[in-house]
Order: structure tokens, then C-alpha cells, then sequence
């Protein structure tokens, strides 16, 4: 049995922010850390105090982490970025409501003595002798404190307290990471038993010393505001003193709410936590789900996906339809899957304009389906054009009521262009661009993954007999461009991040010509049937393009469709990609091995990676054939470097060891924050399955005979800090997970147990399904009767399974709390 927990993020917008720049304005991003480590930064949106970011991550985590927090900062050009506030979460905050958080929040100031982390260790011992009782508390290490010193570190001492008394370790100069191994000795003094305290604390030559962190045990509340201490009561030390690591915590009460004086953010959050059982008990629930999808999608009220598609609606549905998509990808069922949906949604469907417009599971599964399967072919289709989009930075517009002649002009050099003259140059870069986007979509059949292609051509058949009439012609065609254009390609041209065709959100130009763009897909993709409507009747000069393109639209997916086979190609999966698919590539700073005598910045040079699951290759250049490889199975531990250790920002190490051989570390640098979380996310799903991974590592190097962490001198002195092999970015790439999966489907349909159980197992009355009003007389009754009785012996069935469920969920969890020894019984 395993457990899983996963953060999902939404930075949606920011209003109200304090001016920092002298333009009265200011340049704001947002830094989003879980317990102290940074997952995400999102784009800076600039000269805006109502900036919106609509970001979204989703980041898998350890079951123990704390907290979660968002810094606001302002961009900097030159000089530091100003830190304008953050918002800071408990766990126990987000699972207050089992919907997560979706609200404003009020900034609250950055204070510098809520501003810890880490952890000390320590071991507590009360003795005896003739003198009386003695307290002995050896202090043996801390890691991972916070840097207060303008180098990147700290200069760390603790000082314990008992009663009256009170004693301090060494200072350690220039370490996050310090080891004392110092044992601090007091002797009771006459009265009442008195709690130990213990407090962290970095020494400054001038000035007041600066507060590193206090700890709490879980069952001692920390004492009143502005306390730095580890306190345990005289209880604890007399019968389980403590010993082991204790996390440090801020003052209480040292983070408070500015009042909506910083502004705020506009927020959603969602932890989802839970636990996956061995296989065997979720195959019963397995089995009628994929009984379900073999079955008549007419009929089909009382399955599990019916249930489902009645329960859930926005970003739940979503959610569910990846894990569904997931799930019957994993059992080589995808193609019926998506078959069975959109054939339940074509037959209640009578208006074939309205087909596949909402929201419905069978869309949104659909559309997940297409971003975990073809995200590849995108970026072969899309990538090049986009990228020159961003490079080239050029001026369009064809609004006359958003078109800056002024803009124009300072392009241009040659004085003020006339409107006519800014469309004429606008209508040449467009299709400029708009040719090579088409060109490489209907020349990409051949690229389109052959799983894909099978179920565009299920939806065409069922769509087409579902409408056969002359009229309808083009509703076959409307069905697949829809999902196809208006849901898969024209939102990655919208923006390339949320598709990882960037890695930044694009400027306000950029973000317009993409704009531009996606619209002229979308009419594509909506075969010009609404050229010439509406209220953007501005793109006009478009339109001569978009119907020329439009045919060519019609026999690419007339040739799509055209595929042999009608079960799913290459039976069933077990990962998104083959191991030896590329998941992500790109320039990195690779250090040389052991440079002598080299400055540091000269001992990273320009290497060209490639990342696989079975290789992380590298080489001078993209094209270059000469290739060194890191076998992925040799990956031990991918972690964060200390910027100190070489004065370098986005350095990650990758360690490595072949068999019993000694450890091997290659430092590499990111070009940014988040190329450095996405290359370190990868990295560690791609090496989830090794064995005798890495407990702790040193974020530092070991450079100058020590370790520039924690200053030990012995190469192989054991990490000083923990590795977050746990931590990850949720994507496309993520491997196939059949129990987690069927684990949340499970969670949704306990929802909706109870209208299940009312609406086929406590009515007996016909009139409530659908079904009765289509017998005509008493053979029409029987069949009603009959259909009745499949569903509700299908709903019981499904009421039974999810019993089962609870009993062995019920049975774990009472043997995790040690009531009962014996695990569940196994189906």
C-alpha cells in the first residue's frame, strides 16, 4: 500500500499592488515555494498593479510537507527585485475544506523573523546523581537553515535553556549546514520542574544577532508572541525525551496581515492526499469500468461513467477525465473510451451545432486525451513557427481600434504609416506565419500517433451516421477539427507555456500576434463557416487566405481519418512514451570534471542535453553526433546546488553511481528558475523506479579540501541535507498510474453512492428513466421493465464494489493505527 499527495496551484491574478518602480507602476511575478524549496515562478507581467497570470501547476509531494507560500516580488533590471509581500499556508489551512481554497488573500509583510527553515538535531538525556537530577542535551547538527549573512549563509549557535539556566554551543562560521557535536550540561535547580528550551540563533560581529527558527513538538503549543525557542515539557523529558530531528518553525505570530495595504492575490488550492491499495482490490472496480465503455453507450445510465459524468462539473471533470484517459490508456482501451462518451453524447445530442461544445466529460476527455498522447506531434507541428513569432517580435495588427501608428513608426523609421499601410504590412507577416502553420498541419498525417488517428475516426463514423443527411455534411468534419483545432492547436498557439512550447508567457506584442493567430486557426478549424459574422469583422482581409486554407483543411482530415485497425495500436500502455523517446532537450552549462585551475564560471561550458528513460545524453551542439551518455538507471539523487557554492544561480546536481562503484557528481547550470524545476521534475520521474536512491546529499561542492556546505573535509562525508526526490511537476509526461487512478475515480463515485442508491434502488415508478417514454404499449412496457431491471442490477453491483472498497480502506487504516494487526483479506 502507498500513499500519494499532490498540490494543485492556480496563481490566478494580483490587484492592488504597491507602486515600487518610479514610474508609479511596478514589474510583479510570483515565487511559489512548498516548505521552503521553489516550484514555480510565474511570468512577470509588466507595468501592472492588477497584473493576471493565470498560471497553473500541479506539484506531487512527500506526505510530509507543512507549507506552502507565495512571494511577490518586483522585477529588477538593475539591482535586487523588491519583495512586495507573501501569503503563507499551513496544510492544515488547505485541508480545512476538502474543496480547496478559492479566494482573495491579502498580502502580509515579509518579516525577517518568519522568515526560517530547517531542522536541528538533538538528543535529550535526564540523569541522576548525588547532586541531584542533570539534564544532558548533546546538540548535535542542523541543516538547511535559512542564509542571513549577505554571502548565502549563516553563522549558526544554539543556545539551550532549562529553568533559570541557560548555555550555548560554538559558533560555526559560513554554514547552513553546521555539526557541533556538543553535549551541554545543567543541573536542576530547586523548584518546580522546569521545560527545556532550545533556541537558534546566527552571530553578527555588529549589530543584534538574527533569529534562525524555533521547534515545536506536536503536542506542545509554542508559547506567546515574539518566542524563538524548541521548548519540551518537564513531562516529555521525563518519559520519551526527545531525540531526532525537529523542524524549525517562525515566531508566533510574527507574519500578519497588512490589511490589503500590499494588495492581494487572487488564489485556488487543492491537496489531494490519499491511499492506494494493492492492486487485487481495485480490480473488481477495473472490470466495470471497462465492461461499461464494451457495452451499449445508449443504455448506459447506471455505470460508473455515467455516474461519474452526473457528478462531477469544471475543474473536478477535468481532473477526472485525465486520470479516466490515463486509466483506460493503461488498459489499451482509450479508442473504446472516448468511442463510448462521444457516441453517448452524439445520440442526445439534435442540434448538430451545439455538438461537442459544452464541457462534458466526453469533451473533456477528449481533450486530455489529445494532450497526453499527441504533445509530441504538437510541438513537431507548432514549434518552429512559434518560435519564430517570439524571435522575430514583429509589429501586427489588424483592429484599426487597437492599432499605435506610433508603435509603427518607431519600428519603422520612416515617420508615421498610414492605417492602410500598418494591414497591408500586417496581412503580410500574418500569412507569413499562418502559411508554415498550415503547411505543417496538413502535412503532419503521417507524424499524428496512429492512436489518435483511431479515434478521430471512430468520432467521424458515429457522427456520421448519426447525421446522414445532405445538410449535415460538413458535422463530420466540424466534430474532429473542433476538438482537434479549436481545442488542441489554436489554444498552444494562444499560449505556448500552458503547452511547453516556451518557457516564459509571451510580452503584450507577442502575446497579440499569437492572439491573431489563434483566431485565424480557429476560423480554419471552424471550416469558414463564420467568416464575415460577428463584431470582428476587421479580419476581413484574412478571409481570402482562411477559405483556401479550409479545403486544404478538408482533405487532411478526410486522410486522417484513413487508417487502418479499429482496436488500439499497440495494446495495452504502460508509459505515455517509449523509453527511449526524448522528454526534454536543450542547451545547459555542464562544469568540467575536476577543473585545475580554472575560475569557476570558466569551468561550465555550453553542452546541448537530450533526457530519455533510458539516457540523459549530451553533446557541443544539437546536430553533433558525438554523444556522451549518464545512463538514467545509475541516477541516485537530482538536487538544487547553493548559489555560495560556485557564486552561480540554477545550478542542479546529478549523482550518480554505477553498481557498488563510488559516487560521481555532474553540476549543471539552468538558464532560469523554472528551466531549472523543470529539468530537475524531469530528471526525478525519470529515475522514480531506480533503486538505492539517496536519502541526503550535499547541496554544496566540494571544493577548496571541504565541502563548501556544511565545511566537512572528507569527500565522502554523508549528505547534510535531505534530497526532495518526491518533488515533481505534474505534466503530460507523467508515468501511468493504474491504482492512484482508479483510487480517485473510486473517491468520486462514493459522492454520488447515495443518488445512485435513490434513484435505481429505492423508485420503482418507470417514468424516471428516460427509457419509459419510448415502449409503445405492453411489449413497450416489458422492454422498459427489462432495461430497468440491467440497471438497477448494474447499480447494485457497483454499490457493492464500492463497499468492498470501504471495508479494505477501513481495515488498512485500523492496521496503520496499530488496532488491528492482520491486514484486509485479499479478494
Amino acid at each position: 500500500m502507498a500513499k500519494s499527495s499532490s498540490l494543485n496551484i492556480r496563481v490566478v491574478e494580483g490587484r492592488a499592488l504597491p507602486a515600487k518602480d518610479v514610474s508609479g507602476s511596478s514589474d510583479p511575478y510570483c515565487l511559489v515555494k512548498v516548505d521552503d524549496e521553489v516550484v514555480a515562478r510565474t511570468a512577470t507581467v509588466w507595468r501592472s498593479l492588477s497584473p493576471f497570470w493565470g498560471e497553473e501547476y500541479t506539484v506531487h509531494l512527500p506526505l510530509d510537507f507543512h507549507h506552502l507560500a507565495f512571494y511577490v516580488l518586483d522585477e529588477d533590471t538593475v539591482g535586487h527585485d523588491d519583495i512586495i509581500g507573501k501569503i503563507s499556508l499551513s496544510r492544515d489551512a488547505i485541508v480545512a475544506d476538502p474543496r480547496g481554497i478559492d479566494s482573495w488573500i491579502n498580502l502580509s509583510r515579509v518579516d525577517p523573523d518568519a522568515e526560517v527553515q530547517g531542522e536541528v538535531r538533538l538528543a535529550v538525556q535526564m540523569q541522576e546523581d548525588g547532586q541531584g537530577r542533570r539534564l544532558r542535551c548533546h546538540v548535535l547538527q542542523a541543516r538547511d537553515l535559512a542564509p542571513r549573512d549577505i554571502s548565502g549563509t549563516s553563522d549558526p549557535f544554539a543556545r539551550v535553556f532549562w529553568g533559570s539556566q541557560s548555555v550555548e554551543t560554538s559558533t560555526i562560521k559560513k554554514t547552513r549546514f553546521p555539526h557541533w557535536d556538543e553535549v551541554l550540561e545543567l543541573r536542576e535547580m530547586p523548584g518546580a520542574p522546569a521545560p527545556l528550551r532550545v533556541e537558534l540563533w546566527d552571530w553578527d560581529m555588529v549589530g543584534k544577532n538574527d533569529f534562525l527558527g524555533m521547534v515545536s513538538t506536536p503536542h506542545e503549543h509554542p508559547p506567546g508572541p515574539r518566542a524563538s525557542k524548541v521548548e519540551f515539557s518537564p513531562q516529555a523529558l521525563r518519559h520519551s525525551p526527545p531525540n531526532g530531528w525537529f523542524r524549525l518553525l517562525p515566531f508566533p505570530g510574527a507574519e500578519e496581515d497588512a490589511g490589503g495595504t500590499l494588495g492581494a492575490l487572487r488564489l485556488k488550492v487543492r491537496l489531494t492526499e490519499d491511499r492506494v491499495l494493492p492492486p487485487q482490490y481495485y480490480q473488481p472496480l477495473t472490470e466495470l469500468l471497462v465492461e461499461s465503455v464494451l457495452g451499449p453507450a445508449e443504455e448506459d445510465i447506471a455505470s460508473p461513467l455515467a455516474v461519474l459524468e452526473e457528478l462531477t462539473s469544471g475543474d473536478c471533470r477535468q481532473d477526472l477525465a485525465t486520470k479516466l484517459v490515463k486509466l483506460f490508456l493503461g488498459q489499451g482501451l482509450a479508442g473504446p473510451f472516448l468511442d463510448h462518451l462521444t457516441r453517448r453524447e452524439v445520440a442526445r445530442t439534435s442540434d448538430p451545432n451545439t455538438l461537442f461544445r459544452s464541457n462534458s466529460l466526453a469533451s473533456k476527455s477528449m481533450e486530455q486525451f489529445m494532450k497526453l498522447v499527441g504533445m509530441r506531434y504538437l510541438h513537431d507541428v507548432l514549434k518552429p513557427v512559434i518560435s519564430r513569432v517570439f524571435e522575430e517580435k514583429k509589429y501586427m495588427e489588424l483592429d484599426p481600434s487597437k492599432m499605435d501608428l506610433g508603435r509603427a513608426r518607431r519600428i519603422s523609421f520612416k515617420g508615421a504609416p498610414s492605417e492602410e499601410q500598418v494591414r497591408e504590412t500586417s496581412l503580410g507577416l500574418l500569412t507569413g506565419y499562418l502559411g508554415p502553420i498550415v503547411d505543417a498541419i496538413v502535412g503532419s498525417v503521417g507524424r499524428c500517433p496512429p492512436t489518435m488517428r483511431l479515434v478521430f475516426k471512430q468520432l467521424f463514423r458515429s457522427v456520421e451516421e448519426h447525421f446522414p443527411q445532405a445538410e449535415h455534411q460538413d458535422v463530420k468534419y466540424l466534430a474532429i477539427s473542433g476538438f482537434l483545432f479549436l481545442r488542441f492547436f489554436a489554444p498552444a498557439i494562444l499560449t505556448p507555456k500552458l503547452f511547453d512550447l516556451r518557457d516564459q508567457h509571451a510580452d503584450p506584442q507577442t502575446s497579440r500576434s499569437l492572439l491573431l493567430l489563434a483566431k485565424a486557426v480557429q476560423s480554419i478549424g471552424n471550416l469558414g463557416q463564420q467568416l464575415g459574422q460577428g463584431k470582428e469583422l476587421w479580419m476581413a482581409p484574412l478571409h481570402p487566405f482562411l477559405l483556401q486554407s479550409v479545403s486544404r483543411v478538408r482533405d487532411f482530415l478526410d486522410e486522417l481519418v484513413d487508417v487502418d485497425g479499429d482496436e488500439e495500436a499497440g495494446g495495452p500502455a504502460r508509459t505515455l512514451a517509449p523509453p527511449s523517446a526524448t522528454v526534454r532537450e536543450g542547451y545547459l552549462l555542464k562544469r568540467k570534471e575536476e577543473p585545475a585551475g580554472l575560475a569557476t564560471r570558466f569551468a561550465f561550458r555550453k553542452r546541448y542535453f537530450w533526457l530519455s528513460g533510458e539516457s540523459l545524453a549530451y553533446s557541443k551542439g544539437a546536430e553533433c553526433q558525438a554523444r556522451s551518455c549518464i545512463p538514467v538507471s545509475h541516477i541516485r539523487a537530482v538536487e538544487r546546488v547553493d548559489e555560495g557554492a560556485f557564486q552561480l544561480p540554477h545550478v542542479m546536481q546529478v549523482v550518480t553511481r554505477d553498481g557498488a562503484g563510488p559516487l560521481h557528481t555532474a553540476y549543471l547550470q539552468c538558464k532560469n528558475l523554472n528551466d531549472l524545476n523543470q529539468w530537475l521534475s524531469a530528471l526525478r520521474k525519470a529515475s522514480a523506479p531506480n533503486q538505492d536512491k539517496l536519502a541526503a546529499c550535499h547541496p554544496g561542492a566540494f571544493r577548496g579540501a571541504r565541502w563548501t556546505c556544511c565545511l566537512q573535509a572528507e569527500r565522502s562525508a554523508p549528505g547534510c541535507s535531505r534530497t526532495h526526490s518526491a518533488v515533481t511537476l505534474g505534466d503530460w509526461s507523467d508515468p501511468l498510474d493504474p491504482d492512484a487512478e482508479t483510487q480517485m475515480v473510486y473517491r468520486q463515485l462514493v459522492l454520488g453512492r447515495e443518488q445512485l442508491r435513490m434513484k435505481f434502488l429505492e423508485e420503482p415508478s418507470l417514468d424516471s428513466t428516460p427509457e419509459a417514454d419510448t415502449g409503445q404499449g405492453s411489449s413497450g412496457t416489458g422492454g422498459c421493465s427489462a432495461v430497468l431491471a440491467r440497471q438497477r442490477a448494474a447499480a447494485a453491483r457497483l454499490l457493492q464494489v464500492l463497499s468492498d472498497l470501504d471495508r479494505a480502506h477501513e481495515e488498512f487504516q485500523r492496521q496503520e493505527q496499530g488496532r488491528a494487526a492482520p491486514g484486509p483479506r485479499v479478494p
